[in-house]
């Protein structure tokens, strides 16, 4: 990284037994002014890895994504402020690019790709990625209280930061099926939580659609039988939602399926 000086900004990560992933993230923002690590309870060297790195490592009970990512926020003292998770790392040129826009001040937050990595291998570069703001000013930006797939509100410029944050989460099937077990229950809490009604024509018809859309619109078709995995893991990610957002809604009562055609 040639850069001269600390990057001007705060780096914060959630944590819990992530022994596996930790130190590559750290490697990738030891040239950022402060790291903060929040852990949730960890029993593996997650606490001993942060520690080689940073002495701003708080243990802090589980409240949710959306608020212990606001709370370690809350630990930074930089005005910017980098979340990253523990699977991830970030490339020299975001680094590069977060240190221009800091310096210049010429917005008041960043969106930022992420590269997946599925099976052991990044995906085609031709893949559609998601982006999403990763970097902001702390008065700018605040996480709403979701309980699942947080995402920061800014209040201001939000610009295209160059780079990208590489994503090591998915490493093989049984991580990805696990994750998307567990995301699903909580996004599903929250379909019910809001008013949302299960539907009939949704569950028969979201498979086909969401692998379509992962497998050809985001063409994932470019990474041959891996792309077809995920795709499919996609779809029925997607499906799992409505099914226990049905299952929510109709326990211990009887249901006329008619009703939930929406």
């Amino acid at each position: 990284m040639s850069l001269t000086g600390k990057i001007k900004a705060s780096v914060f990560i959630i944590t819990r037994d992530e022994e596996n992933n930790l130190r590559r993230a750290l490697e990738s923002v030891k040239e950022f002014d402060e790291i903060v690590v929040v852990d949730s309870g960890s029993t593996d060297r997650t606490l001993e890895i942060a520690r080689e790195y940073t002495a701003q490592v708080v243990q802090h009970d589980w409240p949710g994504y959306a608020r212990q990512k606001e709370y370690a926020k809350g630990l930074c003292r930089n005005e910017w402020v980098l979340n990253l998770d523990a699977d991830e790392e970030i490339d020299s040129e975001l680094a590069s690019s977060i240190h221009s826009a800091i310096e210049k001040n010429s917005a008041d937050a960043l969106k930022i790709g992420i590269l997946e990595n599925f099976q052991g291998m990044r995906v085609h570069p031709l893949t559609k990625h998601n982006a999403k703001v990763r970097c902001f000013k702390k008065s700018k930006g605040r996480y709403l209280n979701s309980l699942v797939h947080e995402g920061v509100t800014v209040e201001g410029r939000i610009a295209e930061a160059r780079g990208f944050i590489n994503h090591y989460g998915e490493a093989s099937v049984a991580i990805k099926v696990a994750k998307n077990n567990q995301y699903s229950t909580l996004r599903a809490e929250e379909y019910f939580q809001t008013g949302r009604r299960p539907s009939l024509l949704k569950l028969i018809l979201i498979i086909p659609f969401v692998f379509a859309k992962s497998f050809f619109l985001r063409r994932n078709c470019l990474n041959g039988t891996r792309g077809f995995i995920q795709s499919t893991i996609n779809a029925f990610y997607a499906f799992l939602k409505e099914a226990k957002l049905y299952e929510k809604y109709t326990k211990n009562r009887a249901t006329d399926w008619i009703c939930f055609i929406e």
